[in-house]
């Protein structure tokens, strides 16, 4: 019973959108309404608002930061504990205030692992950085960091719940980023700071 209230809390946090709530505090418009569609921080920051956009990505990751950190306080098992943070990465994907659609949960899946390990986290945030920097594509850092995320958990010798659950955050991160990749091997994707490639 104290699993299933765990899940249903952590699903609940997760649903709650950070770019919607932000862009509301700074009297922008709805970030459903333009750009991209997809309530995030990047679309956020198509807004001009740079401190909206920061708020939303500290907001999204907090999220999932905080829902495992407090499963892990509470001293659940590695498998409870694997579930809440599973629950709280999908209310972000499919937030049920905003009629299941949501962001690509890269923030919230950002969260989570910071949570589950600090060492793991940061080194996927390393990953996300060196690839940013070294090609300039957000999504492909994005990628190559999800897909790093359950080697990190594996090396760092963390429960196995917790590497599954990880490579369940890698597989919906890439499903989340279907049409980024569709664009990077068209060679359409848009670089960091707003070039297209070629």
């Amino acid at each position: 019973m104290l699993t299933i209230v765990f899940v249903i809390a952590a699903y609940l946090l997760g649903s709650i959108s950070f770019a919607v709530v932000t862009s509301k505090l700074f009297d922008l418009p709805d970030p459903r309404s333009y750009g991209s569609g997809i309530p995030g921080a990047p679309n956020v920051l198509r807004s001009g608002k740079k401190a909206a956009a920061a708020l939303t990505l500290f907001g999204d990751a907090a999220k999932g930061w905080i829902a495992v950190f407090l499963a892990i306080q509470f001293d659940l098992t590695a498998m409870q504990v694997a579930l809440i943070a599973l629950a709280v990465f999908i209310g972000h994907l499919f937030p049920v205030f905003l009629k299941f659609k949501g962001g690509k949960g890269v923030a919230t899946a950002l969260g989570v692992l910071l949570a589950l390990s600090a060492w793991m986290g940061l080194a996927v945030l390393g990953t996300w950085m060196l690839m940013a920097v070294a090609f300039r594509y957000s999504s492909l850092a994005a990628l190559t960091a999800a897909a790093a995320a359950p080697v990190y958990a594996i090396l760092l010798g963390l429960p196995q719940e917790w590497v599954l659950a990880s490579g369940v955050l890698s597989l919906l991160l890439f499903w989340r980023h279907k049409g980024n990749i569709q664009k990077l091997l068209a060679g359409t994707e848009s670089k960091i700071g707003g070039n297209k490639a070629g």
